[in-house]
């Protein structure tokens, strides 16, 4: 790995690449009923990761240079010049970096030409602005990083994972790395708890809070600067955490997110009196569980606002000066989420400006406030037309059993008659599925002219802990059933063909793709399951390549999936490889031959039923592929075969 000051006319291609990003979508637009090709959306972004240094005066970015690959690049903010790369070669890409202090960068690289198994490269490097004094900080993949201190210092806190004799993560050590010496040493005196997974850091790296895990048992400790001892806070099943730490601002305050029972997550502070959360909320937002943070000045002392993500992100801001620039941003990109930074705005600064929507996936942008002025960076895919791309709303509906149900509909250009449909299920389950902002798989299949139906099923979170809950022990029951209301619903309000339904997914969502080919057959004609589960069962059994931990297996994946002994019968029932037989629609399948997660024993089996049953599934699979698909020409390949697959079946 190398970092230099230019070279190869890197900062030529860099200019170039930036510079026509405007010009593109222009030219798209005269072919606008010409369909997109399947790389706009899969293909790797062209410009992501934009951030301001703490003065404000330089902005640091990666790009995609003329090979593809992934280079950090460095521009001052009134120079009004085009990017210097930095740093870059010719096997690797950049893969995330932060702003140790004003004159020094800190990155990682990968390499994405590559399978998700052979993805990760490890180590972590360090340059300057300019692109000189380049430095290895560890050549190491067993350390990753895990903070990075507030204070324009130079030191940043690195992760040793502790694994045990069978690959189990059974703890996370801190580690303070002092840069570009590379002196290393412990972050915290001896004495934290064991099997310690989550630091809560305060501005200075000053390590304040730990979650530990261990036997299906979650506790939370407090430490206070400058001592050694921790204390306890409390100590649950950890399914039944009622709050876990957030962050800890300047003045040394605890937050943590609140989960009650019944309703949806928020944000309160911490009262180490009663060793319970305050009874006000700091931050709530109704309908939806808290996700978000507060946004304090330069100097980590000043609220000056708060960002949440609801249905959308959105920036409630309490300072009038930041509220008015925020004004600004919108008044110039209106009906879009304009997410502002600002570094030292009220003395000259800058603010940075990530501006996207539903059709966009964004275009990056410089704004100084003490001139008027804007700079226009680049945008994350300039392949992408935002005037071809489809429109994305969420309904809250009822399941059948009254259950709040939000549903995601994406809807194609054109005329409103009835279309033909996907339903797309999100992996998971145990996670949020979707958020109103570009997404490539939905907008890809929408240029293809289906309408996207994405469900919230319960199982899920981000929409209160009774969501979350109520999908325990229902895998092919009551999950399955909310998948089916929400196509249902979209047949009622006419906004599909109810003749013409495939139903797709991958992980969870597969399963829930061959399940859905099981129990609602007359709903539809077609399934495409990726990397997907295909027998609960097989998911707690010591596969030696599985990365499912003991401690999930035995705990928590027993709460949430079902017992492997006692609700044996019930897992059998909700196994789509016992349940083969049923299938009678088209089935493509596809796997990775590397994953972990999901190994590829689910594929073999599932392949094997249903070929004894008679029903050939069209059956893919990606060598050096792990749970997904990492190589964008996977990732295209795959979904030109979904496009065929859909063009046969529903058409």
């Amino acid at each position: 790995m190398r970092a230099r000051r230019s070279g190869w006319a890197s900062s030529g291609v860099l200019a170039f690449s930036i510079a026509v990003v405007g010009a593109l979508a222009v030219r798209g637009a005269s072919a606008a009923d010409a369909l997109v090709p399947a790389q706009a959306f899969f293909a790797n972004d062209q410009v992501a990761n934009v951030e301001l240094s703490p003065s404000g005066r330089r902005v640091a970015l990666i790009a995609a240079n003329k090979s593809g690959r992934r280079v950090l690049a460095v521009m001052d903010v009134d120079a009004q010049k085009p990017p210097v790369v930095v740093a870059d070669a010719p096997a690797v890409d950049i893969g995330a970096f932060w702003w140790l202090n004003e004159d020094r960068l800190v990155y990682t690289v990968v390499n994405l030409q590559e399978g998700g198994t052979e993805q990760s490269v490890g180590g972590l490097y360090t340059v300057k602005p300019d692109g000189s004094e380049p430095r290895t900080a560890y050549f190491s993949g067993r350390r990753r990083m895990l903070f990075v201190p507030d204070n324009e210092g130079d030191s940043i806190i690195v992760a040793r994972d502790q694994y045990d004799g069978v690959r189990d993560l059974v703890a996370v050590h801190p580690e303070r790395l002092t840069l570009p010496a590379n002196q290393q040493r412990a972050l915290v005196p001896p004495g934290y708890p064991s099997h310690t997974m989550q630091w809560t850091f305060d501005r200075n790296g000053d390590a304040r809070a730990v979650q530990t895990s261990f036997e299906g048992v979650s506790e939370v400790f407090w430490r206070e600067p400058g001592k050694d001892t921790w204390l306890s806070l409390g100590k649950w099943p950890e399914l039944e955490t009622p709050w876990r730490p957030h962050f800890v601002d300047a003045a040394g305050h605890l937050y943590v997110i609140v989960t009650p029972p019944a309703s949806t997550s928020y944000l309160a502070r911490f009262d180490f009196a009663t060793k319970q959360p305050e009874p006000n909320p700091v931050v709530s937002t109704p309908g939806f569980d808290f996700a978000g943070s507060l946004v304090f000045d330069d100097d980590g002392a000043r609220l000056l606002g708060v960002r949440v993500d609801t249905d959308a992100e959105t920036t409630v801001w309490l300072d009038p000066a930041r509220k008015k620039l925020q004004e600004i941003a919108d008044a110039r990109f209106p009906g879009r989420i304009n997410r502002t930074d600002c570094r030292r705005c009220d003395k000259g600064g800058t603010m940075l400006v990530y501006s996207y929507s539903d059709q966009d996936p964004g275009t990056y942008s410089l704004y100084r406030p003490d001139t008027s002025t804007w700079t226009t960076i680049g945008r994350r895919r300039p392949a992408i037309d935002p005037r071809q791309m489809a429109t994305l709303d969420l309904h809250r509906i009822k399941a059948r059993d009254g259950l709040d149900l939000p549903v995601w509909v994406t809807t194609p250009r054109g005329k409103p008659e009835a279309r033909a449909a996907v339903v797309l299920v999100h992996g998971g389950p145990w996670a949020r599925g979707f958020h109103w902002r570009w997404d490539g798989e939905a907008q890809f299949l929408a240029s293809r002219g289906y309408v996207v139906i994405e469900p919230e099923y319960r199982g899920g979170t981000g929409f209160g802990q009774r969501h979350f809950t109520s999908g325990f022990r229902q895998w092919g029951l009551t999950m399955q059933d909310d998948v089916a209301d929400a196509v249902r619903w979209a047949v009622d309000k006419g906004l599909v063909d109810g003749k013409r339904v495939c139903i797709a997914g991958g992980s969870y969502g597969g399963y829930a793709t061959l399940m859905g080919a099981i129990r609602y057959p007359e709903l539809y004609r077609c399934g495409a399951a990726w990397v997907a589960v295909t027998d609960p069962l097989l998911m707690f059994e010591d596969l030696w390549v599985s990365d499912i931990g003991q401690d999930s297996k035995q705990f928590s994946m027993t709460t949430m999936i079902g017992d492997p002994k006692s609700d044996a019968a019930m897992l059998r029932a909700a196994s789509p490889v016992e349940r083969a037989a049923e299938i009678k629609a088209p089935i493509l399948m596809a796997f990775g031959i590397q994953d972990r997660r999901v190994p590829i024993d689910h594929g073999k089996r599932m392949r094997a039923a249903m070929r004894a049953a008679g029903q050939e599934p069209e059956y893919i699979l990606y060598d050096g592929e792990g749970h997904g698909w990492f190589k964008v020409e996977n990732r295209v390949d795959f979904w030109t075969h979904v496009e065929k697959f859909l063009d046969k079946n529903l058409h």
